[in-house]
């Protein structure tokens, strides 16, 4: 696979940033910091260790620091927060949009944020403290309070003119927001709709009913869902009464969805997305070791059922050599059906409603598998091993596991899910440790029925 442009790019930049630090060319990497976006450069930032990330974030502007905090992973913001006096952090709070503030003062230390609510106007600190009220992952904390709004009964003229007369407009604004006077969303007014409209028209006239809005308790990822299935740019959020709190814009959206990619990714091997990969090698070792210990008294379980048939083992060697293959193929089949339940899970796909018939279709799929797949399976080891009642073990005990595997793969992350805890963190550790048992004891009884 070819490399995407943005790849080169991040590369170059960051092998030219390494030439930089090594010649202690510290003018060359300012003029580069300068040319970055705070995004750009808190990619640079994740990239280095410790070390040369500290000289480089010395070397950032202060007027990009904010924005730089808070596009970087929280244990590298963490890092960079204990280099700063406190002068330095309420500076790089100052300039930031008021949900981007939101996310920063989270983790600065309480005396930081009390004085960076104190150096904003009665206004801000009102609307940073509408937004600090929600959970970060729901709409509330990811909505921008800054708003334009307008009534139903104005005429498109008399907003024009009123747009012109404020000569800035909060960035990404595609819509105007339309609300009564008690300030309840209403529908919206789009940009290029205001522009073609005629000017004596009012705004419930061309306004768009249609669209819909975002309750401030709905989560990232339904959020997330509603920009997809409607392809919005911005849309209002409301509080339980209907008023409007503030709006979301697919800039936001991106940046969920990226987290929520990586979250995936990382969870699956029980890692973190917050996670500094060049944390000290005592951190990431401890962490690790978590999942690590998990896996290993999962292990001896398994081990523990094949100790139960050591008699077995002792008298048919044949089947130490065949051994691995039921529990890996259960693994693997229901490794297949637990990443489309928990992914259907994470889109709103899958629920209580649909999950029986779910269970159906794929203990059908895993039997049309453990059919299939146990006679290939029964004909090589009969063939192999020159004797049919090998391939009869192996053939049984595979198919038992395959249809094990769907309907682990189906009810472990529903039930993860209603207790509360992520199933694409636990889920595969749950499914390793059902399909190696039910694999191994399928394998080991029909062995030691059939064979002695």
């Amino acid at each position: 696979m070819t490399p995407a442009p943005e790849q080169f790019a991040q590369s170059t930049r960051l092998q030219t940033l390494r030439e930089a630090l090594d010649k202690g060319a510290m003018r060359q990497i300012g003029r580069l910091l300068n040319a970055l976006t705070p995004a750009e450069i808190a990619d640079l930032l994740e990239s280095l260790p410790p070390t040369q990330r500290a000289i480089v974030w010395e070397l950032v502007d202060l007027e990009d620091e904010g924005g730089v905090l808070v596009e970087v992973n929280d244990e590298v913001r963490n890092s960079l927060i204990r280099q700063m006096d406190s002068a330095e952090l309420v500076a790089a709070a100052a300039g930031l949009d008021i949900d981007d503030l939101a996310d920063l003062v989270s983790e600065l230390p309480d005396a930081i944020t009390r004085e960076v609510l104190r150096s904003l106007d009665a206004s801000d600190r009102q609307s940073l403290q509408a937004v600090l009220e929600y959970e970060e992952d729901s709409a509330g904390g990811l909505m921008d309070p800054d708003t334009l709004t307008v009534r139903s009964d104005v005429n498109a003229g008399v907003v024009l003119r009123y747009l012109r007369m404020l000569r800035e407009i909060p960035e990404g604004t595609d819509a105007l927001f339309v609300v009564n006077r008690d300030g309840g969303y209403l529908g919206c007014l789009y940009i290029t709709r205001l522009i073609t409209a005629e000017p004596e028209q009012t705004v419930g006239e061309i306004m768009d009913t249609g669209v819909p809005s975002i309750g401030a308790t709905a989560t990232a990822t339904e959020v997330v869902t509603l920009f997809d299935n409607h392809d919005l740019v911005s849309a209002a959020v409301i509080d339980d009464k209907g008023k409007l709190l503030g709006r979301i814009t697919v800039d936001d959206v991106v940046d969920v969805m990226v987290d929520e990619a990586s979250r995936s990714v990382l969870s699956m091997a029980g890692l973190d997305e917050d996670d500094d990969m060049f944390a000290p090698v005592a951190v990431s070792a401890r962490r690790r070791s978590i999942w690590l210990g998990v896996n290993l008294a999962t292990a001896f379980l398994a081990a523990g059922v094949a100790n139960l048939f050591e008699a077995t083992l002792d008298q048919v060697v044949m089947l130490a050599i065949l051994m691995p293959v039921v529990p890996s193929m259960g693994g693997i089949a229901g490794s297949q059906t637990l990443i489309l339940i928990t992914r259907g899970i994470a889109l709103g796909q899958v629920e209580r409603s649909n999950a029986r018939w779910l269970l159906s279709k794929e203990f059908g799929v895993a039997l049309l598998n453990a059919a299939g797949w146990a006679c290939v399976v029964a004909l090589l080891t009969s063939w192999w091993f020159e004797t049919w009642k090998i391939g009869l073990v192996i053939a049984l005990a595979l198919a038992v596991n395959l249809l094990c595997a769907a309907v682990t793969g189906v009810s472990v992350p529903l039930a993860l899910k209603r207790l509360g805890i992520d199933p694409a963190l636990a889920g595969g550790v749950v499914l390793t440790t059902i399909t190696d048992v039910v694999g191994l004891a399928a394998f080991f009884g029909f062995g030691t029925w059939i064979l002695l």
